[in-house]
């Protein structure tokens, strides 16, 4: 896949609009009842990197990032500031965040994963773009150490286990994470306001999927 394993500047990211959107068909029928259906196992994320006025070397800034990324055609990081931890965003990154899975003595691999759930219903988020220094792990409890214990791909989300889990051990993971998106335009638009400031009204961004 056609992407950079770099972060757009949080500095401009920050203040953004954007969030999870869902892809749902519906139907009336004759009756009144509705039958609804999704094509999407997962949600897709847009965002408007849109910024006020700004200083000229922050639009100098996203021009550079824009152009390096050539428009839409290379993928890149991307932060987004109401949704980047395995945990609630008020606390501490732990390493009993998120059960990835259940050991049966035999696995080594767990995809890093968020849940969220309202009620009785749950949704599984893969999350692909850990951040690097972030990501802590435990077994059955016990955390484990980065590089010894196990490792990290931070291009996938994959974590391997240096020795299988112990059959019935609960695996868990905490970590922060980016989501994965391009830019979806190939044109940015700049207006100089003063001297020293600008502004960019609109900068649309989307999820990809990796």
């Amino acid at each position: 896949m056609q992407f950079h394993e770099v972060r757009f500047p949080v500095a401009l990211s920050f203040g953004s609009i954007g969030g999870p959107e869902r892809r749902t068909d519906v139907v009336t029928l004759a009756s009144g009842f509705e039958e609804r259906n999704t094509p999407w196992a997962h949600s897709r994320r847009r965002y408007d990197a849109g910024i006020g006025l700004r200083s000229m070397d922050d639009i100098d800034a996203l021009i550079a990032f824009f152009e390096a990324r050539r428009g839409q055609m290379y993928g890149f990081r991307w932060k987004d500031w109401s949704d980047f931890k395995s945990g609630k965003p008020s606390t501490a990154v732990s390493a009993t965040d998120q059960v990835l899975g259940t050991g049966d003595g035999v696995r080594t691999e767990f995809a890093l994963l968020k849940a969220y759930a309202s009620g009785e219903a749950r949704y599984d988020r893969p999350i692909a773009k850990p951040v690097e220094g972030s990501v802590r792990l435990a077994v059955d409890g016990v955390e484990q150490t980065l590089g010894t214990d196990f490792g990290v791909d931070f291009a996938t989300g994959m974590v391997t286990l240096s020795g299988a889990a112990p059959a019935g051990v609960s695996v868990t993971a905490g970590y922060e994470f980016d989501v994965p998106v391009r830019f979806d335009t190939d044109r940015i638009q700049t207006s100089a306001a003063t001297f020293q400031a600008g502004e960019v009204p609109d900068v649309p961004v989307i999820e990809v999927r990796v």
